[in-house]
């Protein structure tokens, strides 16, 4: 056997995936309790940045945004102040067709997913897209649940179906890959800093004290 410098094709990039952010709105964070919801929020805030500025198509979609779940999470609206955002009255956003109509627009058969809660606005995406052929990724840590082990359960439920599973951090870091990428690489380091925790605190004092 013989090793090659390339990378292995379950690995992301920017070009070859849509992500999906369902339901990251008020409503549905007052009972989120598997994780703090200002981590929650940071965690939003990497994939909607990262996204943004490596140009990856996004699909952002609420529930009764005006009746019942209200608005979006702020960091997801920075990154995309005059997005498109479909509105649904179904749990599984898979369900509705204007949703299912920008998945097609698109055209990407591998998609990133996440969504409050796991096991109801994540978890019913992730199934139904597999089930029709789709390549998922879910971004564990920026899904949340009423309790730890709802969420643990709908993340076995929806590896054990396929899905690959991955956290923020990691999506950012994983489209950037080589830090010889001048053009993305203020990007991807402004990102860590401003949502980043230790990592970015890093990044910012070894610029600061090194100039690195």
């Amino acid at each position: 056997m013989k090793a090659t410098a390339k990378p292995a094709k379950a690995l992301l990039s920017p070009k070859d995936h849509a992500l999906v952010m369902i339901d990251h709105q008020s409503q549905m964070a007052f009972n989120t309790k598997s994780i703090d919801v200002t981590n929650l929020r940071t965690n939003a805030g990497i994939l909607a940045h990262t996204a943004k500025g490596f140009n990856v198509p996004t699909i952002i979609s609420t529930i009764s945004k005006d009746t019942f779940a209200g608005p979006l999470f702020d960091e997801i609206t920075d990154a995309f102040p005059n997005a498109e955002v479909t509105d649904r009255t179904t749990s599984n956003a898979w369900e509705d067709e204007n949703f299912i109509a920008r998945i097609n627009a698109i055209g990407k058969d591998r998609l990133v997913i996440c969504g409050l809660w796991t096991s109801v606005c994540c978890n019913g995406p992730v199934l139904s897209a597999l089930d029709q052929g789709y390549e998922v990724y879910v971004v564990t840590d920026a899904c949340g649940d009423c309790t730890p082990e709802a969420h643990e359960r709908a993340v076995e439920r929806m590896i054990q179906a396929g899905a690959r599973p991955l956290t923020a951090l990691t999506y950012l870091l994983e489209l950037q890959r080589d830090w010889a990428r001048v053009e993305t690489y203020d990007l991807t380091t402004g990102i860590a800093k401003k949502y980043g925790g230790a990592f970015g605190i890093g990044i910012s004092y070894a610029k600061t004290m090194f100039g690195e």
